[in-house]
């Protein structure tokens, strides 16, 4: 197995993970649920979230890894009384996937790892391979036949991205690359094709 590569401040990232052995992660509607506030709880301040989707054995997010003065700024605001220390950006990922493990298999008495390791990491570096990602990464659902429109999967960030409501998303930066809500949608419309996001999904899970 080859050592992923390191992931770096400043950079966005496809990230994905899927079930150990393509086992399920998610089993009823409540897990989804606790993962995300996992994922705010670890996650939020340590990157910027653009778009993600779980689905009941994998799932894809979309997001930045805040640069380490970002990182001390957001510290300051929330942990006043506390040290800012400086970890590996792949930290708070682990510390992620370790406790919804551990949770996991406490609930359904199941023991061993739940994630594949190490999980994939794809650095996007072009601004077409982002807005064709945020699609691909919202219209899984539909490509793994979990639903036959992808709008009708409750448990990723495009109902989040067109609301209203407050949202831990980068949604104004999204909408922008999209030129508002109308070209967010109409970009939607028309299935991401597998050649246009090759280099950034080239293992995309069953």
């Amino acid at each position: 197995m080859t050592s992923p590569i390191p992931l770096e401040y400043g950079q966005i990232y496809h990230i994905n993970n899927r079930g150990n052995n393509r086992e399920d992660i998610f089993f009823e509607e409540r897990n989804y649920r606790y993962f995300l506030r996992l994922y705010a709880r670890y996650i939020q301040p340590v990157a910027d979230t653009y778009a993600y989707c779980l689905l009941k054995n994998h799932f894809h997010v979309l997001a930045r890894i805040l640069t380490v003065e970002e990182q001390e700024q957001t510290f300051r605001v929330s942990e006043t009384l506390k040290v800012f220390k400086v970890v590996s950006p792949s930290q708070p990922f682990s510390n992620l996937f370790n406790a919804y493990a551990t949770a996991i298999n406490k609930a359904y008495g199941r023991t061993g790892s739940l994630f594949e390791h190490p999980f994939g990491r794809i650095p996007v570096t072009s601004d077409a391979h982002f807005v064709h990602l945020i699609a691909y990464v919202h219209q899984n659902p539909q490509r793994h036949g979990f639903v036959d429109d992808f709008r009708d999967w409750p448990y990723s960030s495009y109902p989040a991205i067109l609301s209203q409501k407050r949202t831990r998303l980068k949604r104004d930066e999204v909408l922008a690359w999209f030129q508002g809500r109308e070209g967010f949608q109409v970009s939607h419309q028309r299935m991401v094709r597998d050649t246009q996001v090759a280099p950034l999904a080239p293992d995309d899970f069953d």
